[in-house]
């Protein structure tokens, strides 16, 4: 991957929960997993993972960041607010959500362009197939890894350590 192609993840801007635009530049030299998530899915319970990896991680550079997305299933169909409280409540989630955005499709967001062409899933396909895909992104930008669903939050613990 060249310079330039990790340099178009920090030119990104996406929308928190709370309606604020921010530059994911503002996360550069940071440890990403980057997210789609939905409240009532099947994996939705991984926000408990998430947020212990958070909670465990984030003084030494980690920083999660949660892009609800209502593609699947339909099991995000909660407004900015029903969805913050739920995942407040819930899990006690303090790490950084986003505005509900489309993952696939002809409206997917310049972020989930950039991660599905950096780390193409099985069979090199880039489509997204379900909530809770992970993608961890390391110091510089570079998509390192992108796991599948099934894989719990503490299963990556090996693979962020190495990079903190």
């Amino acid at each position: 991957m060249t310079a330039q192609t990790d340099a178009a993840l920090y030119d990104v801007s996406a929308t928190t929960i709370d309606g604020t635009s921010v530059s994911l530049n503002a996360y550069k030299d940071k440890v990403l997993l980057i997210v789609n998530t939905a409240s009532q899915c099947g994996f939705t319970p991984q926000y408990q993972g998430l947020q212990a990896l958070y909670d465990k991680y984030t003084e030494r550079g980690l920083v999660i960041l949660g892009f609800p997305c209502n593609q699947f299933g339909q099991q995000e169909p909660g407004n900015s607010n029903e969805i913050q409280s739920f995942c407040q409540t819930r899990f006690g989630v303090s790490f950084p959500l986003f505005q509900k955005i489309e993952v696939n499709g002809s409206s997917t967001h310049p972020l989930y362009q950039y991660l599905k062409k950096a780390a193409p899933g099985i069979f090199g396909t880039e489509a997204i197939k379900w909530n809770f895909t992970k993608f961890l992104v390391d110091r510089n930008g570079k998509v390192v890894k992108r796991y599948p669903p099934t894989t719990k939050p503490e299963e990556l613990e090996k693979d962020i350590e190495s990079l903190l």
